[in-house]
Order: C-alpha cells, then sequence, then structure tokens
C-alpha cells in the first residue's frame, strides 16, 4: 500500500461511468450482506441521476495508482446539517483505508462549510459497516424498517 497514489478528490461528469460502477458493486455486495431482497435505490441510478449528484451536492472519488476506487456523496441543508450516501468501495479495494480517506476528506469539506452534523443510513445487521462508521465518530441516533430491513441512522457532530 506504501508505494500506491492515493488521490481523494470532487468529481466531475467524466467520473459517472466509474461512479456508477462502483456504487454497483457496493451496493450489491451490501444487499447480501444485509439479507436484503429485492431492490435499492442505488442500484437503480442513471447517468442523468448521477450526474444531477454532481451538480448538486459534493461528491467525492477515490483514486488509487488512477484507478477510481471509491465514491460517496453528500447533501447539504440549510440548517447545517448533512446526509452522506451512495459511499461505495469496490471490493477489492475494501479494507485498505480508502473508506477512511473518504470520510477524512468528506469531515474536512463539512468543517469547512460549517456544518454541526452529518447523517446517513446503513443496515444495522452489517458489523463491520456499524464498526467502521463508530471508528469514524459516528454513533446510532435511531432506527426504521420503513425500508423493510432495520436501517439505523447514524450520526457525526462537529462541534
Amino acid at each position: 500500500m506504501a508505494s500506491w497514489k492515493f488521490e481523494v478528490r470532487k468529481a466531475t461528469v467524466d467520473d459517472i461511468p466509474e461512479i456508477q460502477k462502483i456504487t454497483k458493486e457496493a451496493f450489491e455486495k451490501y444487499l447480501e450482506l444485509a439479507g436484503i431482497e429485492g431492490k435499492i435505490a442505488a442500484l437503480e441510478e442513471t447517468y442523468e441521476d448521477i450526474k444531477k449528484d454532481i451538480e448538486t451536492k459534493e461528491v467525492f472519488v477515490a483514486f488509487i495508482d488512477g484507478t477510481p476506487v471509491g465514491s460517496a456523496r453528500v447533501e447539504i441543508f440549510p440548517d447545517k446539517t448533512a446526509y452522506f450516501s451512495r459511499f461505495g468501495v469496490r471490493l477489492d479495494y475494501q479494507n485498505n483505508g480508502v473508506g477512511k480517506a473518504i470520510i477524512n476528506v468528506v469531515d474536512m469539506a463539512m468543517k469547512e462549510l460549517g456544518v454541526k452534523k452529518l447523517y446517513l443510513h446503513t443496515a444495522s445487521k452489517i458489523f463491520s459497516l456499524i464498526r467502521f462508521y463508530y471508528g469514524r465518530g459516528f454513533y446510532i441516533d435511531s432506527t426504521t424498517k420503513d425500508r423493510g430491513y432495520i436501517r439505523a441512522l447514524l450520526c457525526k457532530e462537529y462541534e
């Protein structure tokens, strides 16, 4: 890993096909790990959906040696809260610090933008994800079964 050239930057429209591949790979695994039957919105996204997010949200892409390996999106609200979504890392690159690097860049961006709280949902059954988010300073705020499985709403405070 020490010899890898690692970068996390804001996404451009040129990144859309790779963001789509990363999201598809990561969320197919998410469905499997969470034991979710059926479809979720992340797997139904079109090029235009991702383009709209790049235009209206903070969208980040991580690269190792020029290869796109991870991505995430953050929607910022007027009340200085934000929602973190579509976070994914290619399966071959997981557990190598890619996710941590993305979260670190998101944290810096949120602080610069004056965001007070960052929220996200994840399947509460996926212990590795819950543990990952706890290690990045998130905590469980609440849970819901609104999508047919237990989703935890996690929160990270910046103050």
